[in-house]
């Protein structure tokens, strides 16, 4: 848990932000200054500098379709806990040296969760870092469902499908000397926020993103820095819309900028729009704003439809794998390896 002083600052410091990452959406996008312009299709381009290995999309199906046969990831749960060996395994054998982060923290209505935040850390030894993570668990609740809304979720999306990408990606990196080192995170309790029903007190942000609040304060190697981290979250639908994450355009509108236009030259402009959504409560606020490291979240958010926000699959039982499309992991992950090996 954070310090009473810390969190005291945190509730003050993100009241602004009025779309938790797997709660509430606000309904006003903020504006900014972008000065974007999209680059033609397969354009040429500095990102073209180095081509990095071809990311398989259908590997990255699988891993996705291996965490949900575990069963909902929901911490203090044996699925759980047996998801998290074989992450923190699978990391080890593409080459990575693996830290598990264990830890304890305390959710909405007092539960006290075992946590496991898994990192992965390539050529641990360089100084120079970049840091790429998702969330591993599961909602464990379908609150926004009609039925069942008090049993746990699958996550296929909204969890498993940035792990999946990342574990793909960790299969390269394993064999790549890039002259900069690269850290796969997989926070835990990202999805423990307070549900739909609780009452108005529960409600704080602070009740989201409990494994990457508890990193932040208190990181797996003393003072870690990396240049700027990437956040997967929500990235395998085949409707999936990426715009511009709200949050990400206030701490790190560099590097969005440059991921848009990665994807516009990639030829994934359809998938990369670049419309500002609300900002919005994910792990990439805690790591911005609390462990220094400027983040930039690709995650499915809709602009323009009715309603605006997550999907009808947010936080209900059909977040399973027949939403999930393998030609979206592979634009996400072709995007993500061209600017790490191009860095």
């Amino acid at each position: 848990m954070m310090p009473r002083h810390l969190l005291g600052w945190a509730l003050a410091a993100t009241c602004l932000w009025m779309a938790p990452g797997c709660g509430t959406e606000s309904d006003q996008a903020p504006r900014y200054d972008v000065d974007f312009e999209r680059p033609d299709d397969r354009a040429e381009a500095a990102v073209d500098a180095v081509t990095p290995p071809e990311f398989n999309a259908d590997s990255a199906y699988a891993y996705v379709a291996r965490q949900v046969a575990f069963g909902p990831r929901v911490p203090n749960t044996p699925e759980h806990a047996a998801c998290g060996a074989w992450l923190a395994d699978e990391l080890g054998r593409h080459g990575a040296d693996v830290t598990v982060q264990a830890g304890r923290v305390r959710a909405y209505d007092g539960t006290v969760l075992d946590i496991q935040n898994i990192v992965g850390s390539f050529q641990p030894e360089l100084k120079s870092r970049i840091l790429l993570y998702a969330h591993w668990d599961t909602r464990p609740y379908a609150d926004k469902d009609t039925l069942r809304q008090r049993e746990p979720i699958d996550g296929a999306d909204d969890g498993a499908s940035g792990v999946g990408v990342l574990l793909e990606i960790a299969r390269h990196l394993g064999t790549a000397d890039l002259g900069v080192g690269v850290d796969i995170m997989f926070f835990d309790a990202e999805d423990y926020g307070a549900p739909e029903w609780a009452p108005a007190g529960q409600n704080s942000h602070l009740t989201w993103c409990l494994g990457s609040q508890f990193w932040a304060n208190e990181p797996h190697v003393f003072g870690y820095q990396a240049k700027y981290g990437i956040l997967l979250d929500m990235v395998g639908a085949r409707d999936a819309r990426f715009n511009m994450e709200g949050t990400s355009m206030a701490f790190a509108p560099a590097l969005v900028k440059r991921i848009w236009s990665t994807a516009g030259t990639l030829g994934h402009g359809e998938l990369f729009t670049t419309e500002v959504t609300p900002q919005t409560i994910d792990d990439n606020l805690f790591v911005s704003q609390f462990a220094g490291i400027p983040s930039a979240n690709i995650v499915h958010y809709r602009m323009r439809v009715l309603p605006m926000g997550y999907g009808p699959h947010h936080h209900t039982h059909a977040d399973n794998l027949d939403i999930i499309e393998p030609a979206t992991l592979g634009a996400v992950g072709e995007v993500v390896m061209h600017l790490v090996w191009n860095d």
